[in-house]
């Protein structure tokens, strides 16, 4: 089979698929043959589904109303969702003590209340069809802590586990469901906060990522979004059909220490 048609009769969801890990993992589906729809709160959805021939649906994942909708809109336009990709997240904010309760909510409704809510929602027609597979774009702070990150490291934490209570509960069905953990990646995102950091610290954007994003790596590099959107389409291929419940680190040796 060729990559073209591998994905074929397949239709996917990637939540935060505007731009970043999200926009490479929609294109990297499309290309494999797969039905593509884009969530993401920012219009800038709707010009890569259209790169992509697919559908664009706007949603606000912090909200438990939209993220419900969300997945009535899809259900409504595909008729069923095979391969979900619970992607779209939010920067952490750096400084625990400094901002607002409601902004700590919200994270956890994006990263972790809205992947559970939509993994609810599609799983009913994947055990019909006897195949299906979830993957949760999760982090290195899935696994590892770092201070005065406690919302994001708790949202991500939370979404591993997910993954494998989840897996147990519906391999029987044919449904893998798989985490995948990058290191610092090149975004917009990680882009600004270089920036930001540079001007901060009064050093070279190099120096940022290299003494401050990279140092406890082994490759002292970014990582690249299609890598991830890779390892995505693999973990939804047939070849990956017996992993599942499974965590992967895609972080140049991040949390190898």
């Amino acid at each position: 089979m060729n990559s073209v048609s591998r994905m074929r009769n397949r239709t996917v969801l990637v939540t935060g698929g505007g731009s970043g890990v999200g926009r490479s993992i929609a294109h990297e589906f499309a290309a494999s043959g797969a039905r593509v729809l884009i969530n993401d709160i920012r219009d800038v959805g709707e010009e890569v589904a259209n790169n992509v021939g697919g559908e664009f649906l706007k949603a606000d994942l912090s909200d438990q109303n939209s993220v419900s909708q969300l997945a009535e809109e899809a259900i409504k336009i595909a008729g069923r969702i095979d391969i979900l990709v619970n992607n779209a997240g939010t920067q952490h904010v750096d400084g625990v003590d400094v901002f607002p309760d409601d902004i700590w909510v919200k994270l956890i409704h994006i990263m972790l209340v809205a992947p559970f809510l939509l993994t609810k929602q599609f799983i009913p027609a994947m055990k019909e069809n006897r195949w299906g597979r979830i993957i949760n774009i999760s982090s290195i702070h899935g696994l590892v802590a770092s201070p005065f990150k406690s919302a994001y490291v708790s949202a991500k934490h939370g979404l591993v586990g997910l993954t494998k209570s989840v897996a147990l509960e519906v391999g029987e069905y044919g449904i893998t469901v798989n985490a995948i953990c990058p290191g610092y990646t090149r975004t917009p995102l990680v882009e600004a906060q270089i920036d930001d950091q540079a001007r901060t610290l009064g050093i070279e954007k190099d120096e940022v990522v290299d003494k401050v994003m990279l140092a406890p790596a082994a490759i002292k590099e970014l990582i690249d979004p299609d890598d991830i959107a890779k390892l995505a389409s693999f973990l939804a291929s047939e070849e990956a059909r017996l992993i599942t419940g499974s965590s992967y680190s895609i972080d140049a040796g991040w949390t190898a220490r």
